[in-house]
Order: C-alpha cells, then structure tokens, then sequence
C-alpha cells in the first residue's frame, strides 16, 4: 500500500509533463501542416508546380552562386 503513496504523485506529474508537452507543441506550430510533409516525399524538388518546389527553387534562386563562364 505505500507504493501507491509514490506511484500516484509520478504518475500525475508525467500526465502533467504530457499535456504542458502537447500545449508546447500546439503554441510553436508542430500541428499546423500535417498534410504536406506527408505528400511531399511523392514529389520532386525541382518540380514547379509543387508549392514546395516552388518555395524551393525561391530559396535556391536568392543563394545561388553566379553562373560561371
């Protein structure tokens, strides 16, 4: 019977451990696209009608070194 007297305090403090990790999660954005991650890995980079290729190639454009002669 006194191991209860420890178990319930851990088990209330990792449920509360949870749920301020679930509350981080939401409030830094970890949850606002759960589609495109999934549907990106069937597209390529490159292609430009693909929001992320588009991104991108935006990206690369400002970095990209001058062309060479």
């Amino acid at each position: 019977m006194s191991a209860i007297y420890i178990l319930i305090p851990i088990a209330v403090a990792l449920v509360g451990f949870a749920i301020w990790l679930f509350v981080w999660a939401v409030d830094n954005g970890q949850y606002d696209d759960l589609d495109s991650p999934a549907h990106s890995i069937l597209f390529d980079d490159e292609d430009p009608q693909h929001k992320a290729g588009i991104a991108e190639a935006d990206k690369d454009e400002t970095t990209q070194e001058e062309p060479r002669a």
